[in-house]
């Protein structure tokens, strides 16, 4: 191996690893994002899937989403680290989705303790639009 095939192994070795450490950060224990499913529809649909027979609150599963997801699964819900979610809502039951986001899989962390029930299922509602 040369020199500079070297360099770039490790650099590549150090992105990897400042994205994997950015999946599963957020709110701390005990707090709340701010995020609140309040029982508007702020232009998104849930199509009949939804966790909790609520509407979606685009705004605040937003806003949940850009402080506790973005990290792995990007800005437009493209994935990165973690997969795509863009269309989520065809693949999964809001119900689904929650369960996922409540108790992790995978390489996902758990947000039970990191979310309020309110938030977890303003999110889930949110991304099982997504269609």
């Amino acid at each position: 191996m040369t020199r500079n095939s070297k360099w770039l192994l490790l650099v590549v070795a150090v992105i990897l690893v400042i994205a994997v450490s950015a999946c599963g950060g957020g709110v701390k224990e005990g707090t709340n994002s701010g995020g609140t499913n309040n029982g508007t529809n702020n232009g998104g649909t849930n199509g009949g899937n939804n966790a909790g027979g609520g509407t979606v609150d685009a705004a605040a599963a937003e806003a949940i989403y850009k402080q506790n997801c973005i990290g792995c699964h990007a800005v437009d819900l493209s994935g990165g680290v973690g997969p795509n979610l863009q269309k989520v809502g065809a693949k999964l039951s809001a119900d689904q989705i929650k369960a996922t986001i409540t108790n992790g899989r995978g390489g996902m962390p758990a947000y039970k303790d990191q979310l309020s029930s309110a938030d977890i299922d303003t999110l889930s509602n949110w991304l099982a639009s997504m269609k």
